[in-house]
């Protein structure tokens, strides 16, 4: 028997890399034209981010709600779960996301600033709408297997990322959890099929991690005792 040290993630796939890709095409083939209003829908978010108004806060958590509950459905359990029973494991924790942001989002404040991780996190999730779609071109993959923020879960959660860097709140923090697990899973997962993409999926994963160092090194001034 093979010594523990010698598997990779490759020997661990149930599944081969043209199959993933060709469920991303079925998957796209099934939903469009919606991929037009998805992407209608982040240049929304986008200005709300730049031009914030008093009910932009709900409607950015709402529509992230809905998003998160809608690709538990839709992608994990309906289409990635024929081909990797894991998938029906993590079609919950979308829904536990969809809930945590209902509770949450809307207490939120989200609007770009100049400050802290916003500059950051608006670049992920510029990345996640407008660049992480033509990944598949570059990986020498047909426009129809493109991954879309709303339509397929890695640009969804990279782009909730990016938007949770940008959001003002006490609880923000704990909307980070799943999409960061999700990031780290598809880079196992892409990783082993030796796609670029992963790399992408590793970065959203590692800048993620930057509000939970924050969050654990910083202390209130009221905490701070004098020598």
């Amino acid at each position: 028997m093979p010594e523990w040290w010698t598997y990779s993630t490759e020997d661990f796939l149930l599944f081969s890399p043209r199959t993933y890709w060709r469920l991303i095409e079925r998957h796209n083939e099934a939903l469009w034209p919606a991929h037009v209003l998805m992407m209608m829908l982040g240049a929304a978010i986008l200005l709300w981010l730049v031009r914030p108004r008093p009910w932009s806060h709900r409607v950015i958590a709402g529509t992230l709600t809905v998003l998160w509950a809608w690709l538990a459905w839709s992608f994990l359990w309906e289409r990635y779960a024929t081909i990797n029973w894991a998938a029906s494991y993590a079609a919950p924790l979308f829904v536990l996301q969809a809930v945590l942001l209902a509770l949450v989002g809307g207490r939120l404040h989200w609007s770009l600033s100049r400050a802290g991780l916003a500059p950051m996190g608006f670049a992920l999730f510029l990345y996640a709408l407008v660049l992480h779609p033509l990944a598949a071109l570059l990986a020498g993959r047909p426009l129809r297997g493109a991954e879309v923020f709303g339509i397929t879960p890695d640009p969804t959660a990279i782009a909730t990322i990016g938007l949770i860097m940008m959001a003002d709140g006490r609880w923000s923090w704990l909307l980070l959890a799943v999409p960061t697990a999700w990031c780290l899973a598809s880079w196992v997962t892409l990783n082993g099929m030796g796609s670029p993409e992963q790399w992408v999926l590793l970065g959203a994963t590692l800048m993620a991690l930057v509000p939970f160092a924050r969050r654990r090194t910083a202390r209130p001034a009221s905490e701070e005792r004098p020598n």
